[in-house]
C-alpha cells in the first residue's frame, strides 16, 4: 500500500473559479498527486499524494507554469559555531532536503542563511531546529517569526493597491475628459484632434501596466487549455482599446472608446482589491485561533524560572503559569491550583478549576491562582495546532453543493465568448440600424459584444460556496464546534432525526448517588451511618456503583472503616465486617439468599428502578437497614438540548445497552419519547441503518470511540467531549466543550451557512442569466457591465461575512 500524504499549498493570482479549476488540474498531472482541492477564498490547494512518486518541486512547477505563484516565505538566519566552509555546505544540503524548502543558501563568511521555504508545510522554528539538529545554533534576525503566508498576501495587495491607484490616476481625468465632450461641457476645444492622442496616452498605461496582469494571465490560461475571467477582461478591453486606434489615425469614421477600455480594468481592479479585503475578513476566526497562541513561556531551569520563546517549549519541560498568563502549551498539572478560562476553544464561559493531575490546553487564561505544569503536548501536537488544522482542513475541502457550480464555471468563459461573437454578428448584419444612428453598425456591434464579454462573472460563482464554508467553520471554531469537512457543514443541515447515545453523552457516565433510604424500625442507625458503614464495604470494591457509594461518603466527609473479610457476590453484591457488625450490600436477590426478607422494601425499590435507578439493600447485623439507590444522572443541558431539537423540528432518539426500565426513565427525565434499547455496541450501526431506511437523515451523537460503527454509518457523526484529543474522534463534527448544547448549535450552523450559500448561489447564477442577455440585447454600456461584474463578487463575499455576527444561542 503506497504512503499517503497530505500538504497545503498556499496560492497566489488566482482570480476565479476557472483558475481553481486550472490549478487543480496542473496539480493532478503530476505523477503520483491522488487528489488536489483548491479554495478560491483562503487560496490554498490541499493536495493529496504519495511521496514515493511525487514530490512538492513538481507540484510548485505546475503551478508556476500555469501562471500562478506560491506564498512563499523567506527567513534569514545567523549561524553560530561553523568551522570551515564545508560546514556551510553541510548545512545547506540539509536545510534544502527539508519537506517545504523550496531553495536554501549557507554563506560561512557572512556566517549568515537564507532560506525560501512554503510556510503552510514548515516553520521558521522548524528551520531552527534543523540547523542545531546539523550541530549548529540559528539566531533569527528581526526577533519573533512572522507569518511568512500572511507577509507574502500582504505584498500582494501592496501590488494590487498600487496598481488601483495608478489605475484611478490615469482614468478619472480620462472618463471625464470623455464624458464631458460627449455632453457638450468642455467646449470646443475638446473636439480637437490632439484630445484624441491625450486620450491614447491617459488610457496606454491602463491598458498594459495596470490591466497587464489579465494579459499574461489570459495568455496561460489559453496555454493550459482553458479560458478564465482573464481572457473576458483582456478581449472586452482590448476591443474597446484596439477599435479606437484605426479611428484616432483616421482610419476609419466613428469615435474613440479609450476611456471605455480604461474604466472597464480599472473598474475591476478596484472590485477585485475590495473582494481581497473582504476576503481576508473571511479568515478572521482562524487568525484570533492563531493568535491565542502565547509567544513566550516560562520553564524551569536548574531549578529556576527562565523565560523562553512557546514554541522551544519540549515534552517533559516544567512550565510556570502565572494568573493573567496564557497557558502555552497542553499537560498536566503538577503543583498548585487555579481555575481556567476555556471559553476561547470550548466555547464554556464558566471558568474551570485545575489541580494537581487535571489537564491543561494550550491557548487558555489562567485566571486566579499559580501553577506548573508538565508540557505533554506541543508544537503541532496541541489542542489548539490540532483545531487550527481541521478548521483549515474543512475550509479547503468542498461541499457538494459546489459541484454544480464548478461544473458550470468550467464552461462558462468558452460558452461567454460564444455569446459575445454572436452578439456582435447579429447586431452586425442581422439588425438594421436605425436613421438617425450616431454610431456605425460596426461600433454598435462591437460595443455590445464588449459588454457581454465583461458583464459575465465566473467570480461569483466560485465564491459563493467557499467564502460561506470559511465563515461558517470559523464560527463554529469560535463556539467549540469542530466541522471536519464542508461536506460535513452541508449535511449537517438536512438532518431529520438526532440519535442520543446515553451513556457519557445524554448522562454524565459517572454513576452518582441519586437517594438513602432508611427503615423506620431501625432505631438510632442514621442515613450517614448507612452510607458511612456501606462505604467502607465498597472500599475494597472496583465495581462503579461502589465507587459511586464511597464518592458520596467522602463527600459528606465521613470517616471510613477497615473492612474486613470482604467478599464479592458476583452479580449479587458485597459483604464484610466493619466495627465488629456484619454489613451486606447489594441485590433483594442477594438478601434471599443469606435469608433477609425484602419484601416490605420492595415497593421503594420497584419505585426506583422505574425512575432509572439502581437499587442496593444495605444490611446491618442480618437486619435491612434501607437502600442506597445510584443512577447515572443526565447533565446539566440534557434537557434543554433536547427541547431545543425538538423545536427545530428534529425526531429525537435515545439509543443505548440498558435494559429498557432504567433507559425509558432516563429518555422521560430527559424529554426524549423514542427509545431504542438493549442494543449491543456492534449492533447500534445497524439500528442507524434501520432509521436511514424509513428516509431519515441521521446524525449520531456518541463518545467518538466505542461508538464509531455507529458515528460512521450515520450520515453525520457528532462526537461529544473528546477534550485535547479533537483530531481523534472518527465523526466528522467535534464538540470540543462535552457540552450536549453544542448539537442544536451546530445544526442551527449548519442550516445558515447552508441558506447563505444558496443565496450566493441563486445571485451568481440570476446574475449572470439576467444581465448577459441584456448586455447581448444593447442594454448596458461596457463601462455599467464592467461596474456591475467588479461589484457581484463583492456583494456574495459579503454576505458570506455576515455568518460572523450570527448568534448560536438557538
Amino acid at each position: 500500500m503506497p504512503e499517503h500524504k497530505q500538504i497545503s499549498l498556499p496560492v497566489t493570482g488566482m482570480t476565479c473559479a476557472n483558475c481553481v479549476s486550472a490549478v487543480e488540474r496542473n496539480l493532478k498531472k503530476v505523477s503520483g498527486v491522488q487528489e488536489a482541492n483548491v479554495n478560491l477564498t483562503t487560496e490554498r490547494a490541499a493536495v493529496s499524494y504519495d511521496p514515493a512518486a511525487a514530490n512538492l518541486f513538481e507540484m510548485v512547477s505546475r503551478i508556476e507554469r500555469a501562471g500562478y505563484g506560491i506564498a512563499a516565505g523567506e527567513a534569514d538566519l545567523v549561524i553560530q559555531r561553523m568551522s570551515d566552509d564545508n560546514d556551510a555546505r553541510r548545512l545547506e544540503r540539509a536545510l534544502t532536503g527539508l519537506e517545504g524548502v523550496l531553495e536554501a543558501s549557507v554563506s560561512f563568511a557572512q556566517e549568515r542563511a537564507r532560506v525560501r521555504y512554503i510556510p503552510t508545510i514548515i516553520s521558521q522554528n522548524d528551520l531552527r531546529q534543523a540547523v542545531e539538529k546539523a550541530g549548529f545554533t540559528a539566531v533569527e534576525i528581526g526577533g519573533e517569526a512572522e507569518d511568512a503566508e500572511r507577509q507574502a498576501r500582504q505584498r500582494e495587495m501592496a501590488e494590487q493597491r498600487r496598481l488601483l491607484i495608478t489605475g484611478l490616476i490615469f482614468t478619472v481625468p480620462l472618463f471625464l475628459l470623455a464624458m464631458g465632450r460627449d455632453l457638450g461641457l468642455w467646449g470646443m476645444w475638446a473636439h480637437a484632434p490632439w484630445v484624441n492622442w491625450l486620450m491614447l496616452a491617459l488610457a496606454t498605461p491602463v491598458q498594459f501596466y495596470v490591466g497587464w496582469q489579465y494579459y499574461v494571465g489570459g495568455y496561460k490560461s489559453v496555454r493550459n487549455g482553458s479560458a478564465n475571467m482573464d481572457v473576458l477582461i483582456a478581449m472586452g478591453s482590448s476591443a474597446a482599446y484596439f477599435y479606437s486606434i484605426p479611428v484616432l489615425l483616421g482610419l476609419i469614421p466613428g469615435h474613440v472608446y479609450f476611456e471605455t477600455g480604461a474604466v472597464i480594468i480599472t473598474l475591476i481592479r478596484l472590485g477585485k482589491f475590495l473582494e481581497a479585503r473582504a476576503k481576508g475578513e473571511t479568515s478572521e476566526a482562524i487568525k484570533k485561533l492563531i493568535g491565542l497562541q502565547p509567544k513566550t513561556a516560562t520553564v524551569m531551569r536548574d531549578g529556576k524560572e527562565a523565560e523562553i520563546p512557546a514554541a522551544e517549549v519540549s515534552v517533559g519541560d516544567l512550565v510556570v503559569v502565572r494568573p493573567g498568563e496564557r497557558v502555552p502549551v497542553d499537560g498536566v498539572v503538577v503543583e498548585g491550583r487555579s481555575t481556567v478560562d476555556e471559553s476561547m476553544l470550548t466555547g464554556e464561559s464558566m471558568p474551570v478549576p485545575k489541580r494537581e493531575g487535571d489537564d491543561v490546553i494550550g491557548a487558555t487564561l489562567n485566571k486566579t491562582g499559580r501553577f506548573v505544569f508538565e508540557a505533554a503536548k506541543v508544537g503541532k501536537e496541541t489542542a489548539l495546532a490540532q483545531i487550527i488544522r481541521l478548521v483549515e482542513e474543512a475550509q479547503t475541502s468542498k461541499a457538494p453543493i459546489q459541484k454544480l457550480a464548478d461544473r458550470v464555471s468550467a464552461v462558462f468563459v468558452p460558452i461567454v465568448i460564444g455569446i459575445a461573437l454572436t452578439t456582435f454578428l447579429v447586431w452586425y448584419f442581422i439588425i438594421p440600424a436605425p436613421t438617425a444612428a450616431d454610431v456605425s453598425p460596426f461600433t454598435r456591434a462591437l460595443i455590445n459584444m464588449v459588454a457581454v464579454l465583461v458583464i459575465a462573472c465566473p467570480c461569483a460563482m466560485g465564491l459563493a460556496t467557499p467564502t460561506a464554508v470559511m465563515v461558517g467553520t470559523g464560527r463554529g471554531a469560535e463556539m467549540g464546534i469542530l466541522l471536519k469537512s464542508s461536506e460535513a457543514l452541508e449535511q449537517a443541515g438536512q438532518i431529520t432525526t438526532v440519535v442520543l447515545d446515553k451513556t457519557g453523552t445524554l448522562t454524565r457516565g459517572q454513576p452518582a448517588v441519586t437517594d438513602v433510604l432508611i427503615g423506620r424500625e431501625n432505631g438510632s442507625l442514621t442515613e450517614d451511618d448507612l452510607l458511612r458503614l456501606a462505604a467502607s464495604v465498597e472500599g475494597s470494591s472496583e465495581h462503579p456503583l461502589g465507587e459511586a457509594i464511597l464518592a458520596r461518603a467522602n463527600a459528606h466527609g465521613l470517616a471510613l472503616s477497615p473492612a474486613d473479610g470482604f467478599e464479592a457476590e458476583v452479580g449479587f453484591g458485597v459483604r464484610a465486617e466493619v466495627e465488629g457488625r456484619r454489613v451486606l450490600v447489594g441485590s433483594p436477590s442477594m438478601m434471599e439468599k443469606f435469608g433477609l426478607d425484602a419484601s416490605q422494601w420492595r415497593e421503594d425499590v420497584t419505585r426506583l428502578q422505574s425512575e432509572g435507578k439502581t437499587a442496593m439493600l444495605c444490611a446491618v447485623d442480618d437486619r435491612i437497614g434501607g437502600i442506597i439507590a445510584v443512577a447515572d444522572t443526565l447533565k446539566e443541558n440534557s434537557v434543554q438540548a433536547v427541547a431545543q431539537l425538538k423545536q427545530m423540528g428534529l425526531k429525537v432518539v435515545m439509543l443505548t445497552g440498558d435494559n429498557r426500565l432504567t433507559a425509558e426513565a432516563i429518555a422521560k427525565q430527559a424529554g426524549i419519547d423514542e427509545v431504542i434499547a438493549e442494543v449491543l455496541p456492534g449492533a447500534k450501526a445497524e439500528a442507524i441503518q434501520r432509521l436511514q431506511q424509513q428516509d431519515e437523515v441521521v446524525a449520531m451523537v456518541g463518545d467518538g470511540i466505542n461508538d464509531a460503527p455507529a458515528l460512521a454509518q450515520a450520515e453525520v457523526g457528532i462526537a461529544i467531549g473528546t477534550g485535547t484529543d479533537v483530531a481523534m474522534a472518527a465523526a466528522p463534527v467535534v464538540l470540543v466543550g462535552g457540552d450536549l448544547m453544542g448539537v442544536p448549535k451546530a445544526i442551527a450552523l449548519s442550516r445558515r451557512t447552508l441558506k447563505t450559500i444558496r443565496q450566493n448561489l441563486f445571485w451568481a447564477f440570476i446574475y449572470n442569466v439576467i444581465l448577459i442577455p441584456a448586455a447581448a440585447a444593447g442594454l448596458l454600456v461596457p463601462m455599467l457591465a464592467a461596474g456591475a461584474m467588479a461589484f457581484s463578487s463583492v456583494f456574495v463575499v459579503t454576505n458570506s461575512l455576515r455568518l460572523r455576527k450570527l448568534s448560536l444561542s438557538v
